[in-house]
């Protein structure tokens, strides 16, 4: 385990984390694909930013062992979970971290993006790996986004990181609210399907209220986000590293990418 923090912690994602939770089972199983939820049984797991530690619980009841890492949640996490013996939760840094040992599958869903370094939070997690052992990716992925990253991200730097995370949450709700007449209406238009974020909304009218609120609340929380390319996926899970025949770059929904593949023996 690594003696200090590389990142600096940010108390953004205790209080995002108190205030929501997920539990769409469907989601999860959506952004880890092809790899299924029965992949886990009996393996020794590496979670990196295991947040609320609801993805934690989904896995626990088939994992062997579960190392599950987060550097602003683990308390929350641990509470959680505090019904299963076989988690082991440890704040850390996922860029930086040292176990010294390697992992059947590691998975990062939805944290990568938001670390100081991603190339480098990627290649700590590869060496937690162990050969032939199975890496897991989910990221917001820079094509597909560009409303976020050229308007909100700097309305957000500018000036929603000033306000309480209580306000925050309000002014997301009034947000979410918003966006519902266009979401049943505007964008169940088959025609239109060129407009933004149209297959994204395909899962918004799946989810609760709530759930929606917590996206867009993250989108306005979080200290900071690097949208990942497809150049990137494709230098992180190359042939050279990884199993040609097990990479996957899959687009989920025009906004993120789901990423595996196989590390090479």
């Amino acid at each position: 385990m690594s003696n200090e923090f590389s990142q600096t912690q940010s108390s953004e994602w205790h209080e995002q984390w108190c205030l929501f939770q997920d539990n769409e089972l469907w989601l999860f199983e959506d952004w880890i694909a092809p790899i299924k939820l029965e992949d886990f049984q009996g393996k020794a797991v590496l979670e990196c930013g295991c947040g609320g530690g609801q993805h934690t619980s989904w896995v626990a009841p088939l994992a062997a062992s579960i190392t599950a890492i987060d550097l602003n949640t683990t308390d929350i996490a641990r509470e959680r979970n505090q019904n299963f013996q076989n988690i082991t939760f440890i704040e850390d840094d996922i860029a930086s971290m040292d176990l010294n040992r390697q992992f059947d599958i590691v998975f990062c869903i939805g944290v990568i993006h938001h670390t100081d370094n991603p190339d480098k939070t990627f290649t700590n997690m590869y060496h937690h790996c162990k050969p032939g052992g199975w890496m897991i990716v989910w990221t917001y992925s820079a094509e597909g986004n560009a409303l976020v990253r050229w308007s909100v991200e700097p309305i957000r730097k500018l000036l929603l990181s000033r306000l309480s995370r209580t306000t925050l949450d309000y002014f997301a709700t009034i947000i979410t609210a918003g966006l519902y007449p266009f979401v049943y209406t505007i964008y169940l238009i088959p025609w239109l399907k060129f407009l933004p974020y149209y297959e994204y909304f395909t899962n918004f009218r799946k989810l609760s209220f709530r759930r929606n609120v917590a996206n867009v609340f993250d989108k306005l929380n979080a200290p900071q986000t690097y949208f990942t390319t497809y150049e990137t996926c494709q230098k992180w899970f190359n042939t050279n590293d990884f199993e040609p025949d097990t990479i996957s770059i899959r687009s989920y929904r025009g906004v993120s990418y789901s990423l595996c593949g196989r590390k090479k023996d």
